[in-house]
């Protein structure tokens, strides 16, 4: 008996917080957050602190990516490529670098109804640092969360280099 109350308290408490995020109220959240938005319902191009993104929405697979394009990907050397990979585990956080079409992106991901107008938010700051830190930090966040930065290692091994050249 006991285990049947419980699972039906367990049962509930999954629905009410069940976030039943939708377009209407992710064209909102995007509306109050961007600077400029155009587009139509689960397509949105916008600005967000001077950074473009773009919104895209799948209502019947229920997924949703928020993008901000970087740079043109053969602009990458392999040095930066195995930072940015790097970055993916260790400084990027929700957010993570990937190529398409030839641009390399800052990517958030996440299923659509369960996406919290927090996890929004959050989104479009994190794809902001990730885009502004690429090829520094690569943190996704005003703060370096874990890992080394082998970046850093490399920008100032070059800069050594010239150095004893000079």
């Amino acid at each position: 008996m006991i285990r049947i109350i419980f699972l039906l308290l367990f049962s509930f408490s999954g629905a009410i917080y069940a976030q039943n995020m939708d377009n209407n109220k992710l064209q909102e959240i995007i509306n109050q957050n961007a600077d400029t938005i155009s587009g139509v319902t689960g397509y949105w191009k916008f600005i967000y602190q001077k950074t473009p993104m773009i919104c895209i929405t799948d209502t019947t697979n229920n997924r949703m990516r928020i993008i901000a394009p970087i740079t043109s990907s053969d602009t990458l050397d392999k040095e930066l490529l195995l930072d940015t990979m790097t970055a993916n585990f260790h400084s990027a956080l929700d957010v993570k670098y990937a190529i398409s079409n030839e641009i390399l992106w800052s990517v958030y991901i996440h299923p659509l109804k369960e996406l919290t107008s927090e996890q929004v938010i959050s989104a479009l700051s994190q794809l902001y640092y990730a885009t502004k830190n690429f090829g520094t930090t690569f943190s996704s966040t005003e703060f370096i969360f874990g890992g080394k930065n082998t970046r850093k290692k490399s920008i100032e091994k070059k800069q050594k280099e010239k150095i004893l050249k000079f």
